[in-house]
């Protein structure tokens, strides 16, 4: 299922990343702060349970310590999905971090896997990041490595998409929830997504 996370604060961000003349600084700290504004969204309908243990306030009262349902493991599509992760992890501080490597081939548009390693944790909530949803190839072919890896529970979060990447990716990945801060217009001829904003990748890491 799509879920458009629409709120004023990350319009804004996004706005200004959108802009040619933002620096790879500005860029990578609107990301951040994207990211953590969207963590709140996807993060919504997890449960809370008790962790076993009391904390004592300074009334002295004593209450349960709480802890999330489920462990979390963040999975940054590498690189540009890197630039998502701190943001995430400001909010899910005790988050585990796998990683997953990923590149379009320039000719087929296709993804290509050359690297993934995840940490090992038991039934955990896998929330995989890419700034960019264009074709779908890497989230779809992300999201699926994670399945054949045994992880169930799988939330996938980008920024941006295009109407030709969502489709694609819930036509293979029904079962998972998308996050997109903003639907855009559509692809161009190069498979970049429009307006967009331009290669998330060398924009987060200066390599224009």
């Amino acid at each position: 299922m799509l879920h458009l996370v629409n709120h004023p604060l990350i319009t804004m961000k996004l706005n200004k990343m959108r802009d040619e003349k933002t620096n790879s600084k500005d860029f990578r700290t609107l990301l951040d702060e994207i990211s953590s504004l969207m963590t709140y969204e996807v993060f919504k309908d997890v449960n809370l349970v008790s962790s076993g243990r009391k904390i004592k306030t300074p009334t002295g009262c004593e209450i349960d310590k709480l802890k999330l349902e489920h462990d979390i493991i963040i999975v940054p599509i590498l690189r540009a999905g890197m630039g998502m992760s701190n943001g995430v992890v400001n909010m899910l501080p005790t988050a585990r971090i796998g990683h997953i490597g990923l590149y379009r081939d320039e000719k087929t548009l296709k993804p290509v896997e050359y690297f993934c390693k995840m940490p090992h944790v038991n039934d955990p909530l896998v929330l995989v990041c890419d700034p960019m949803l264009a074709t779908g190839g890497s989230a779809i072919d992300a999201v699926t490595i994670m399945k054949e890896k045994g992880f169930k529970n799988i939330r996938m979060l980008c920024l941006v998409g295009a109407p030709e990447g969502v489709e694609a990716f819930l036509k293979v990945h029904p079962d998972v929830e998308l996050y997109l801060a903003a639907l855009d217009d559509k692809l161009n001829e190069k498979g970049y997504i429009l307006p967009g904003l331009g290669d998330a990748g060398d924009r987060i890491f200066g390599t224009l």
